[in-house]
């Protein structure tokens, strides 16, 4: 009796599952274990159109099949493998020596994504590209940003390329480029360090491969430990971001169709339960889920969502749902790495097995254990946020805004911006609005200061100044960032000042904004932000001061071109 190891060739997780089942039937009629350690395997049955590159397959043997045929003729496919299969190479791949000097490098790849899929996204990818070019490479960037996939590499291209750089900040498939060689990085590290990152992708880049079989791994030990957490969290956000904003615009236009009309006017009713019955009601529910999918990838959907919604119902809100997320996503990692099944049953752990038993410990622990502490936390923390003195509330508001500012994109910002939307699910509206408004004036501070001191900056610079005014009326913090990243010691003090007193007027006068994203353009639909005048008022503040002190202590021309 041989040991057979089923490997697809990225035919889909499906697909997989499927062939796997009838395999199963199949395998015992003819003599055949099926097998997921591949150290057992004497055989190797490939489903699809490559060989797979991966070390330990030396010394087995390997018979590749159509995926299609094989479905259609399981039986003569695996005969066909006991009698046909080969002793396994690793296929040629002019990665595989490829010189690690920049200057032999000739075309390459990279895709880009950040949390919010706005800004980082597209601007690291201006980077790498225009770094790339000086360079005379071939450069193509895909990105993933909130409005979809754009720029999308090809398999021609993916073929033919030298390189491929990944600045991402949450997790996403890189599956087709198996097989090539691969530097992973930030969006923040690729932008700041762009001339850097190229050169460290030169000399530290690595053949990327996904583990065989296609199971989900443990953590990287404790030094990457806290940037894993914030990654996960990030990817949560980054999925749930849409809900909200969807969410909130259409909730504040029910606000301004019910100031005009009578409540009981039907669209008032529908638009309030598509937005706050429905999108932000589902915001929750999807930071667990995609917490849990970037940690343990489709088996921790459905429990990650389940727990969301427990946290929904059990009203422990945002961090509820922070909680659902980790608790499932650690659950399913835990079980696949522990749990040991019969070779016969082991396809059905990541469709059935895993997502069943992480659903009913996530819920029991839920309901049982986390879930009533959390939700009087959310309760008190609601509470608290609602009772503020005036005091009190211009130092929360001056902290969130300068976290806002000083690092522009960054960690501190993304986690200040988070827990503004967290607290929208409580209907607890004026720290987004100080977090919003405080996000605005780092690029608006700039191109204030270029207006009012044009003879301190570059023509280049000028010209990014008018481009920084536009992106921080859109609530694009990064537009600062190529300010900040040559003049740093004077810009990010200027920028936090200006932003902790633009958080602070804004929690003082009690602005509340209902949707977290938008910036000055959200105006134009009613009840979003209110009050209107105060508001501004408060940018218009923190944009005087960042711009005025950043002119008045700059007193040389740094060439941005």
């Amino acid at each position: 009796m041989k040991n057979m190891l089923i490997v697809d060739s990225s035919v889909g997780l499906a697909t997989h599952h499927i062939a796997q089942n009838i395999i199963t039937a199949v395998a015992k009629k003819i003599n055949i274990l099926i097998t997921t350690n591949i150290e057992k395997a004497d055989l190797i049955l490939v489903l699809g159109t490559q060989y797979p590159r991966d070390e330990r397959l030396n010394g087995k043997y390997v018979y590749m099949v159509d995926t299609t045929r094989f479905m259609l003729n399981t039986a003569d496919s695996l005969l066909e493998a006991q009698v046909q299969a080969q002793p396994y190479s690793i296929p040629e791949n002019p990665l595989t020596n490829l010189p690690k000097h920049r200057n032999e490098i000739k075309k390459v790849l990279a895709v880009t994504a950040c949390p919010t899929g706005v800004a980082h996204t597209f601007m690291a990818a201006k980077a790498i590209e225009t770094e790339a070019k000086k360079r005379g490479w071939w450069i193509k960037v895909e990105t993933r940003g909130s409005i979809g996939t754009k720029n999308i590499i090809t398999d021609n291209e993916i073929s033919h390329a030298d390189l491929v750089i990944t600045a991402t900040d949450i997790e996403v498939d890189l599956s087709k480029f198996v097989g090539k060689r691969m530097y992973q990085t930030s969006t923040v590290l690729a932008l700041k360090n762009t001339e850097q990152e190229l050169d460290n992708a030169c000399l530290h880049a690595k053949i990327y491969n996904l583990p065989i079989p296609q199971i989900y791994t443990e953590p990287q030990g404790n030094s990457n430990a806290r940037y894993n957490i914030y990654r996960h969290l990030m990817t949560g956000v980054s999925y749930m971001l849409p809900m909200v904003v969807t969410g909130g615009l259409i909730t504040a236009l029910s606000f301004a169709i019910s100031s005009s009309f009578d409540e009981s006017y039907f669209l008032v009713n529908a638009l309030m339960q598509i937005g706050s019955g429905s999108a932000l009601t589902l915001m929750i529910p999807v930071l667990a889920g995609f917490i849990a999918f970037s940690i343990a990838d489709r088996p921790g959907l459905a429990p990650g969502l389940i727990g969301g919604m427990l946290a929904v119902h059990i009203n422990a809100g945002f961090l509820g749902g922070m909680m659902a997320g980790f608790i499932s996503g650690y659950i399913v990692q835990y079980l696949n790495s522990h749990l040991k099944m019969p070779n016969s049953m082991e396809s059905l752990k990541p469709l059935l097995i895993l997502p069943v038993m992480a659903s009913l410990l996530t819920g029991l622990i839920m309901v049982y254990v986390v879930g009533t502490p959390i939700a009087g936390i959310m309760l008190w923390l609601t509470n608290a946020l609602s009772n503020l003195g005036t005091t009190h509330a211009i130092l929360l508001g001056s902290v969130l805004g300068g976290m806002m500012c000083i690092d522009i994109g960054g960690p501190l910002n993304k986690i200040a911006y988070a827990f503004g939307i967290g607290l929208l699910s409580s209907q607890t509206y004026t720290p987004m609005a100080a977090i919003m408004a405080a996000g605005m004036i780092p690029p608006l501070s700039m191109g204030l200061a270029t207006l009012i001191a044009p003879n301190k900056f570059s023509g280049s610079e000028r010209s990014l100044g008018k481009t920084a005014i536009v992106l921080g009326m859109c609530f694009i913090s990064e537009g600062a960032i190529p300010f900040a990243a040559r003049d740093p010691m004077r810009v990010l003090p200027c920028c936090a000042i200006g932003g902790a007193v633009t958080g602070g007027v804004s929690m003082a006068i009690g602005a509340k904004l209902i949707a977290p994203h938008g910036g000055l353009f959200v105006l134009l639909i009613p009840g979003v932000i209110t009050p209107i005048a105060g508001y501004l008022v408060s940018i218009i503040i923190g944009t005087l001061i960042g711009g005025i002190s950043y002119a008045a202590f700059k007193n040389s021309k740094i060439d941005l071109s």
